[in-house]
């Protein structure tokens, strides 16, 4: 057995997989199938030796008075006498290890071996391949495009790792080619009895977001911060940053010296917009900002309500709504607020209705306490002649 001790060595030395769990794993396979052999039974003990791999098969019995009762079972008991013939230290209700290894147990044990061997290398594969993408969980990898399985597309991620793209977590429109390299959120890592089972994803927005971590030196610092993302993927994505330096831009810091460190995601992403805006805890200006590239007139809001009324220039008016309303619902998205926009013409006529409501409404009231004073002074006259007849 020495050639399995030098064999275990070396998978400890180059895999990092401890000869002593892999002996113990040996001596399991091998207990269960001694169990076969002697009718399953539960005092069978296997022993490899540490050092030289020798296997010894052993039975622990009971020491028992005789071997000549009905009761007595050889498979579990022994007599006194020949306990003591083994040590005469034994004494009664001691337990013995019996040898018991059957002549062609090399061959057995060694097959056990091969098997256990090439189980726990599998196991170690798997576990090491868990390990390290479970630790860029919720972080970017970049990966080559293999093939497409029906709308799925399955990707390398590294030499022996590999994951299926669904078509879920796909941009809409987007193709893939052969060999071609993408980023990819990894969204969950999770172990299976076939391996580790990684999804990715193309449409996460914390793609975006690790994407910049990566990209801005000034949000690896800390100095800037991503305050929140919003994102339709493939289409638009708005990102809200903020400075801790008042000497530093994030808008101009997420953008780069000519656009480059923005293009650079943009390219990442297959030309998908991305609306960079300044962060502010006053909601009216975080709105303002929310719905670039808009201009924007005014911004009134309900903090309970959370609702925003907001008018723009006439000419802005489908800007700031944007295509679908794209613009206006990432906007809502990315502040937490009900947006309602009206363009300048729009609140001009509801100002001038309100007012002409609010004219109407006076004028019927005047009416109403004229036709009142009216009628105080005829009951006074009616009082009057009533009193001037009585008299």
């Amino acid at each position: 057995m020495s050639e399995l001790i030098d064999a275990l060595n070396q998978l400890e030395k180059e895999k990092h997989i401890d000869k002593d769990v892999i002996m113990e794993a040996i001596e399991n396979s091998l207990v269960a199938a001694c169990k076969r052999d002697f009718g399953n039974a539960d005092n069978v003990v296997v022993n490899m030796d540490r050092e030289t791999g020798d296997i010894v098969v052993y039975a622990e019995k009971e020491v028992v008075e005789t071997a000549d009762g009905e009761d007595f079972d050889p498979a579990l008991q022994i007599s006194l006498a020949k306990a003591k013939a083994m040590d005469p230290k034994y004494e009664l209700g001691d337990i013995v290890r019996v040898e018991i290894t059957p002549k062609d147990f090399g061959r057995i044990a060694a097959m056990h071996a091969r098997s256990v061997i090439v189980q726990k290398i599998k196991e170690e594969e798997r576990r090491v391949v868990f390990d390290h993408f479970y630790c860029k969980e919720k972080d970017i990898v970049t990966g080559v495009v293999q093939r497409y399985v029906g709308e799925n597309v399955s990707v390398s991620l590294d030499d022996k790792t590999d994951a299926l793209l669904m078509k879920s977590e796909q941009i809409r429109g987007e193709v893939f080619q052969p060999t071609e390299r993408i980023k990819l959120y990894i969204v969950e890592v999770k172990d299976t009895n076939r391996g580790p089972r990684i999804l990715v994803s193309r449409t996460h927005p914390d793609l975006v977001k690790r994407l910049f971590e990566k990209e801005v030196a000034e949000i690896q610092d800390g100095i800037v911060e991503i305050k929140n993302i919003v994102r339709e993927a493939g289409s638009r994505t708005k990102l809200a940053v903020w400075s801790n330096d008042p000497n530093v831009d994030p808008v101009g810091a997420c953008v780069g010296m000519n656009g480059a460190r923005v293009n650079a995601i943009v390219n990442d992403l297959k030309g998908e917009k991305i609306d960079i805006i300044n962060w502010n805890e006053d909601p009216c200006v975080y709105i303002e900002n929310a719905l670039s590239p808009s201009k924007v007139v005014s911004v009134s809001v309900d903090v309970e309500e959370k609702s925003a009324q907001v008018v723009v220039p006439d000419y802005q008016l489908s800007l700031a709504i944007g295509k679908e309303g794209q613009n206006a619902r990432l906007a809502a998205r990315l502040t937490g607020y009900k947006i309602d926009i009206k363009s300048e013409s729009q609140a001009e006529e509801e100002e001038e209705l309100q007012g002409y409501e609010d004219y109407e409404s006076e004028e019927m009231a005047d009416e109403s306490m004229a036709y009142d004073d009216e009628n105080a002074v005829e009951d006074e006259l009616l009082s009057e002649e009533s009193e001037y007849i009585d008299e």
